[in-house]
């Protein structure tokens, strides 16, 4: 038990069944000790991703029964461990979907610790924010910028962190002309990025409210997501789980252009055509996971041009509301869940 706190929580754990009758149900664990390295935090928002509906709904296997979904998490350091000295008790910090690697593997050791085999992640392996508290070990901890709320915060968590890994990953030259295919809590903060940064962006999505807000946000133009772009694109980047979009928008670049996947999920891609989709020097590239480099310069990036996350805000007890909400593609932004 952890001083001057109650001994135990209220959590949402993956139920194991995909939303029949619940993709969550409510738990009620011992709200946990901090490790050596690790901090306590009582949790004030958690962002609502999509790799979390992809986990309720068995896309990614659970790695423990009953796990503790969330990973955008935001709250306030209550307790510590004997080696944790980062933090001061009262100090507002953002945990996110990496939390640990191993440190000593090649990857760690050159600036790629997303590929560490070794590693570990928030929501997944360990519980995650769809609770009342949560640790996380002090070097995987951010500090979180004072502009911005913890609602508006939250979602550039993940949702931030793996747009502006895929903006890098599909090598979008400056001033280039950058098609988004989907356009949920990342897309929507990557476009911003990608406009304040001097680009042309073109949205493709199946949803009309989404399409709308892309052209609110500054976007030159937004389309059906099995539609052809105005122009073709020097690169794009593929945020829905929709492999039969991929030779979709290989077949809209330029040549030299590079096709970004942006999920940890994604249904099968269809044959290939080499000379339609992949001659000319176009590319196809994933994104896996992030370092902690992406997180502090994305935080420090979005404060500086501006970038603010659309959010809808869920009480607590409306944690599978948002995640139903997310499965039909109901909601239009970011969704986040306010403790």
């Amino acid at each position: 038990m952890v001083d001057g706190l109650p001994g135990t929580m209220r959590a949402w754990a993956a139920s194991g069944h995909g939303g029949a009758p619940g993709r969550l149900v409510p738990v009620e664990r011992e709200i946990p000790e901090p490790a050596p390295d690790e901090v306590l935090v009582e949790v004030a928002a958690c962002g609502v991703c999509r790799t979390d509906l992809h986990l309720t709904d068995g896309d990614l296997t659970p790695r423990r029964p009953l796990v503790v979904p969330g990973h955008e998490v935001v709250g306030t350091v209550v307790a510590r461990g004997p080696a944790a000295t980062r933090f001061e008790i009262g100090d507002r910090v953002g945990i996110a979907w990496l939390q640990r690697t191993c440190g000593r593997c090649g990857p760690c050791r050159s600036g790629r610790e997303n590929l560490c085999r070794g590693s570990e992640y928030t929501g997944w392996d360990a519980d995650g924010g769809f609770a009342e508290y949560a640790v996380v070990p002090e070097a995987f901890g951010y500090r979180l910028p004072a502009s911005l709320t913890d609602v508006e915060v939250a979602p550039l968590l993940c949702s931030g962190i793996i747009g502006y890994r895929a903006l890098r990953r599909a090598a979008l030259p400056p001033g280039g002309r950058l098609g988004i295919y989907g356009y949920g809590a990342s897309a929507h903060l990557t476009a911003q990025l990608a406009i304040a940064q001097g680009a042309e962006v073109h949205v493709l999505t199946r949803d009309e409210s989404a399409r709308r807000l892309a052209l609110e946000l500054g976007a030159r133009s937004a389309g059906p997501a099995d539609g052809t772009p105005p122009v073709p694109l020097d690169a794009a980047i593929l945020f829905a789980p929709a492999g039969e979009l991929v030779p979709v928008a290989l077949a809209a670049l330029e040549q030299g252009g590079t096709l970004a996947v942006a999920g940890i999920h994604l249904t099968d891609i269809p044959r290939l055509d080499y000379q339609r989709h992949l001659f000319r020097e176009r590319t196809l590239t994933s994104v896996t996971a992030n370092t902690r480099v992406d997180g502090e310069e994305l935080l420090r990036l979005a404060v500086a041009v501006g970038v603010r996350a659309h959010v809808t805000a869920y009480s607590f007890d409306g944690a599978d509301r948002a995640l139903d909400d997310l499965a039909r593609g109901a909601l239009t932004g970011a969704a986040v869940l306010q403790l």
